[in-house]
């Protein structure tokens, strides 16, 4: 792998925490994503299911881990399925997990190849009752491609249709969203790799300079830094373009007396990052600008002291709106009897702020784990408020990363400028 592989005692630990969750006499099984095609022959660079990289840290398509724990036979509690490599996959695609590197990766005694999957599964099948399965249940989803895990479901109730099936993912949310120490260091690493790539372009911009040319500078600075690129897809918004919220083109020339929001980050590992900052294009605030940052970046403190044990991210968000309301009506946008009077339904401040403040991170960029049962501490948010202003071309959002402690909280980009002076002066040195 590119990246620095984690020790097999973490996946071991993960394992244990899920067999612990399941039913008596029960099975799961996790499959690896599909390699996805493009167009004609070609095919998207793989990118491994979270679910099983967080079961096994194994990165390669084609595997299944299974899990009986309490089959008779203790040697068949876990297994590893790996695809069985050759000359001819050698010499194409190149290296594969050999038997003792995936037991190395994954702590899992019992490796064997893919083709030995479906006999080995009947035989646990047969002294199994629960049957746990995987899918996609985010929230936000929207699952429109067959996934493995769909084919697998639709395999197993044809064969094995008078087991008891239950839902993995609901317990894979649970157990996901609460960052072990060792989760904690990865997502460490994407942050520092984002700051690289950041204080790399403060550099870099100046009046003139292309939106693509500044991703080409954020992309060079994570590949040298063993990460694989963005963790999703760029925003570099100059001028107006920073009130469309998923702008991607980057392809506007950076003119002077405008602002570029960034929300850029690296992953790292497969756990990711995700950082929001705004520049001045020549290196310096006007006053309006500077207002509008520095309301916004108050709001990014007071909601970072809030996520605490045992809030509720929902009514956290409804008070972020209201501290959000008070700026917008220091800054002239709101009127103060207008909000006074507004619909509790449509709250007028998401007319300059329609985004949440936190979603949770790790493995996926908006990680799973319940948005409504309280905070616990290790889980892992992002705090990013904005404002946006159509009318003035404007729009700033300011996004770090925190985990939540017992009291208080790590900000894993603290190192990361955000100070309104400190940016300048590093843009001007």
């Amino acid at each position: 792998m590119r990246y620095q592989t984690q020790p097999q005692a973490l996946f071991i630990k993960n394992r244990k925490k899920l067999a612990d969750k399941l039913l008596p006499n029960s099975l799961a099984v996790f499959h690896s994503n599909d390699i996805m095609p493009t167009n004609a022959d070609g095919t998207m660079r793989f990118r491994q299911n979270n679910d099983l990289f967080y079961l096994s840290g194994i990165d390669q398509e084609e595997s299944v881990l299974v899990l009986c724990p309490d089959f008779p036979n203790e040697q068949m509690r876990e297994i590893l399925f790996i695809r069985k490599t050759n000359e001819h996959i050698a010499i194409w695609e190149g290296h594969k997990y050999t038997k003792e590197e995936a037991f190395e990766a994954s702590g899992i005694q019992n490796i064997q190849w893919v083709e030995n999957f479906e006999g080995t599964l009947n035989s646990l099948m047969s002294l199994s009752e629960n049957v746990y399965l995987n899918t996609n249940e985010h929230l936000r989803a929207e699952v429109k491609v067959e996934t493995r895990d769909a084919r697998f479901i639709k395999y197993c109730r044809e064969r094995y249709p008078l087991h008891h099936y239950h839902r993995a993912a609901p317990i894979m949310h649970q157990l996901r969203a609460v960052k072990e120490p060792e989760e904690i260091d990865q997502l460490r690493i994407a942050c520092d790799v984002t700051e690289k790539g950041f204080r790399r372009i403060l550099q870099f911009v100046k009046p003139g300079v292309m939106e693509y040319e500044i991703e080409a500078e954020f992309v060079h600075e994570f590949l040298m830094n063993r990460s694989r690129g963005f963790a999703y897809e760029p925003i570099i918004a100059s001028g107006a373009s920073a009130c469309v919220l998923h702008y991607i083109e980057n392809n506007k020339e950076c003119k002077d007396g405008d602002l570029i929001l960034f929300d850029v980050a690296a992953e790292y590992g497969n756990y990711n990052a995700d950082m929001s900052r705004t520049i001045p294009v020549n290196g310096k605030f006007t006053k309006r600008q500077r207002q509008v940052y520095d309301a916004v970046l108050r709001v990014h403190r007071t909601a970072s002291g809030m996520l605490r044990p045992g809030v509720n991210i929902q009514e956290y968000h409804k008070e972020i709106g209201k501290i959000m309301e008070g700026e917008l009506i220091g800054l002239g946008l709101l009127d103060k009897k207008e909000v006074a009077n507004q619909d509790p339904s449509q709250p007028l401040y998401k007319r300059y702020f329609m985004h949440g403040t936190s979603h949770h991170l790790g493995l996926d960029v908006h990680d799973v784990g319940t948005m409504y049962e309280p905070i616990v501490p290790g889980m892992v948010f992002t705090v990013e408020p904005g404002i946006y202003i159509p009318e003035e071309g404007l729009g700033i959002r300011l996004e770090n990363n925190i985990v939540v402690q017992e009291n208080g909280y790590l900000d894993l980009m603290e190192n990361i400028p955000i100070e309104a002076e400190e940016i300048e002066e590093l843009m001007n040195m």
